[in-house]
């Protein structure tokens, strides 16, 4: 491990020195990309010297203690050498989780699917409160939301519901709520005051970029009609709404929440580069049966990962065995203590499977 940390020092020295150079910002790709690798490796680096000082440190306490008579002076050296100690480990734990393999979708948009499960029209009304509640949880990240799909139902609820979400990092945090959320409570549809568990599924896709999938134009049909339901002055109007039609795999693409035809059809597009995109995700991870398991809730979407029971007012991780006593929180989007945990759960278990092998 310290080898390859001395190798990553060298290498960050050489981009500092590169990026000091005039006229480096001339080749803007160059440019960007060294910003880039500077960026992933800063923290790496920090830690790193920061573990050495705490190293050195150790030894400066033990050579103190072996030349220093004066019991008071070896006191306040024990007390500094217990504290390096205690630094070292801790930063040493730090650079092992820094040095895991990182996804290369982590830095990626993503695009959301939430799909109501059993339970009828309860499920619709779920699956729009869960959609509700990666809104408020975007918001305070200070990320962008766009819808690109949505089917409603007369109460307030989602038979399906599509949309983006742009920030930095946003797959890395958001990968971890793929998979089936369940509710247990009263619903409002019941007049017999008893309880029903339904459920809905979220997908969360990572964007896919134009060099990511390539998609040949005679795979697909474009049509382009009048867009239905709730909307400004164009729907039922103009003919903006564009569906995609992709013949090798049957998908098939409906973008209609922009006025703009041209707007919805780069929508469509971007929904069909990321499900293709995802595709081929998924069959790297069906071959990597090994990899998929040692994750924590990002590759199995059948998995049932979290339920919400009303009555208790309590959310129940599965995954992790966290319980949380803050639904009405956490229904308004502040899921952010889950997502730690699952990511520290996660590189536990990746750091593990490291160590065994």
């Amino acid at each position: 491990m310290f080898d390859k940390l001395e190798d990553l020092l060298v290498r960050y020295q050489e981009i500092m020195n590169t990026l000091n150079e005039p006229g480096v910002a001339d080749d803007q790709n160059r440019f960007r990309k060294l910003m880039k690798d500077q960026a992933e490796l800063t923290p790496i680096v920090e830690a790193y010297n920061e573990y050495k000082k705490s190293k050195q440190d150790i030894e400066d306490s033990l050579a103190i203690l072996d030349e220093e008579s004066d019991e008071e002076m070896k006191e306040l050296a024990k007390e500094e050498l217990n504290d390096a100690k205690a630094r070292a480990e801790e930063l040493e734990q730090k650079l092992k989780i820094l040095l895991l393999p990182k996804d290369p979708n982590d830095d990626k948009n993503v695009i959301v699917e939430i799909r109501a499960g059993a339970g009828g029209d309860e499920a619709a009304l779920f699956a729009a409160e869960i959609y509700r509640m990666y809104i408020h949880y975007a918001e305070s990240r200070r990320w962008k939301t766009e819808l690109v799909e949505c089917e409603e139902i007369g109460i307030g609820g989602m038979k399906n519901v599509t949309f983006m979400i742009n920030g930095a990092g946003a797959y890395s945090v958001m990968k971890y709520e793929s998979g089936v959320h369940r509710v247990q409570r009263v619903p409002e549809t019941e007049s017999g005051g008893r309880i029903h568990t339904s459920t809905c599924t979220v997908a969360v896709i990572p964007e896919a970029e134009d060099v990511d999938i390539q998609i040949d134009e005679k795979d697909i049909r474009i049509d382009v009609m009048r867009a239905s339901g709730n909307g400004g002055q164009c729907v039922n109007t103009t003919d903006s709404a564009v569906r995609l039609t992709h013949y090798p795999t049957g998908i098939v693409i409906y973008s209609q929440t922009e006025k703009s035809q041209l707007q919805n059809k780069d929508k469509a597009f971007a929904l069909l580069r990321a499900k293709l995109y995802d595709m081929e995700c998924q069959k790297q991870h069906d071959a990597e049966a090994e990899a998929r398991r040692s994750q924590i809730g990002t590759g199995d979407r059948s998995e049932k990962i979290r339920t919400y029971n009303f009555p208790q007012g309590r959310v129940t991780d599965h995954r992790i065995g966290l319980t949380l006593y803050k639904l009405d929180k956490i229904m308004n989007g502040d899921i952010q203590e889950i997502i730690d945990a699952c990511i520290a759960a996660d590189q536990a278990k990746k750091l593990a499977n490291m160590q065994e092998q």
